[in-house]
């Protein structure tokens, strides 16, 4: 490994595709060897710091001195289909405190342990009933959309009071937002989610249910600052985030499981080890591969200065396996204590449907692979396709049989 003391003779470019869907890009080797902080270049040609020790990762990620507001001069974009909604209102992650506390303390009843536990039942009936049509459909089957996508997508639904009949048009939107070839693409994906959802919460403001929004629709009215575009901003990214990274996270998963047998046939034959395995999961796939802020004021990190005005980007995928904290970080290790991973963000902007994310990938992997016990892929693993680098990471299919 090269000198840690030294730094890269060029920057690294960010974000790079991985060619192992479950490790990070190989391009990003010369970062991992000189962690905690180096120079990359954006899709743009632009500087920006990157983050990639996690010690470092964590001061930075509660130094307020470190703004998510996308709005502010410098702020890093990595993709120009993200630069092209840049000027769209956001919610929770594209807000600074007090606005951030106030959308986060509305929405922290609903995303609770207590709430994740509450919905356990529910989330075992959904997956129960994709798995007994999968089965009795036979095999081999693609498991992204007959089951990785429906169950994260039911659950957020009835949650939230979404209508599910819509998944369709809400998924192919979601899908264009997040990984739309042209900018273009992305603006109107990101319009007919505005309208489609701002539709709906006027309807919950003549006649609410009991769903979140529903909710928010209530509390905002209560408190006397009825705000249609903050309530569209929220619904927008719990929608959105709410589906597509727990159905990442169970296809790549199930992918990376049976890509390695012998941790399988652990889990398989000691449950127990469900919990520790989805964390050692997310630690090691970190599907989420770069948290953006911009500095507000010059930071001291590293033995260098990050200016104000730098953009500052976080590579969890790197953060996740620093030597320092993870013993053989490459390796997929039930036995580690991996809670204190940064695939969930860390600090006031940490990921509020954690709590709820935790719960479906134990209930949808703990009983995919005890009710399909011989669960394999049905193609060869390099034929499998998985997403770009420049999204949240998973498998675009994922076909199998038993």
């Amino acid at each position: 490994m090269p000198d840690p003391t030294t730094r890269p003779s060029q920057p690294v470019a960010f974000p790079q595709d991985r060619t192992c869907p479950y490790h990070p890009p190989a391009g990003y080797d010369p970062v991992r060897a000189t962690r905690p902080l180096a120079r990359v270049t954006l899709y743009d040609g632009r500087p920006a710091w990157l983050v990639t020790g996690h010690t470092l990762a964590r001061e930075l990620l509660t130094d307020p001195r470190l703004s998510t507001d996308r709005n502010r001069d410098g702020f890093p974009m990595t993709t120009p289909r993200f630069a092209a909604v840049k000027d769209r209102r956001t919610a929770l992650l594209g807000v600074d405190d007090p606005e951030h506390h106030t959308q986060r303390r509305m929405m922290i009843p609903s995303f609770t342990l207590r709430r994740a536990t509450e919905l356990r039942p529910r989330i075992q009936r959904t997956v129960d009933g994709l798995l007994d049509a999968m089965i009795a459909q036979g095999p081999p089957a693609e498991l992204v959309g007959a089951f990785a996508l429906p169950v994260p997508s039911m659950v957020i639904c009835a949650l939230l009071g979404v209508p599910y009949a819509d998944h369709e048009f809400f998924e192919e939107q979601s899908r264009r937002l997040l990984r739309g070839p042209t900018a273009e693409e992305t603006q109107d994906a990101r319009k007919r989610l505005e309208e489609y959802l701002g539709d709906l919460i006027d309807r919950k403001g003549e006649n609410p249910g009991d769903g979140v929004l529903d909710d928010l629709v209530r509390q905002q009215r209560r408190e006397g600052r009825p705000d249609r575009e903050e309530l569209l901003a929220m619904a927008i990214i719990l929608l959105v985030a709410g589906h597509e990274t727990t159905a990442n996270m169970i296809s790549l998963g199930t992918y990376t499981l049976l890509r390695h047998p012998e941790r399988l046939a652990e889990l398989r034959a000691d449950p127990a080890l469900l919990p520790a395995a989805v964390e050692e999961l997310m630690r090691l796939l970190s599907i989420a591969d770069g948290l953006l802020r911009v500095a507000t004021e010059d930071i001291e990190a590293a033995g260098t200065t990050i200016r104000a005005g730098d953009g500052v980007v976080f590579s969890t995928s790197v953060i996740n396996r620093d030597q320092d904290v993870y013993a053989a970080p490459d390796t997929l290790d039930f036995h580690r204590p991996a809670r204190h991973h940064i695939a969930f963000g860390f600090g006031i902007h940490q990921c509020l449907g954690q709590n709820l994310a935790r719960t479906e990938l134990e209930i949808a992997l703990g009983s995919l692979l005890r009710r399909l016990p011989t669960l394999r892929l049905a193609a060869p693993p390099e034929e499998i396709p998985f997403k770009p680098g420049d999204t949240i990471q998973g498998m675009l299919e994922l076909p199998v049989s038993w």
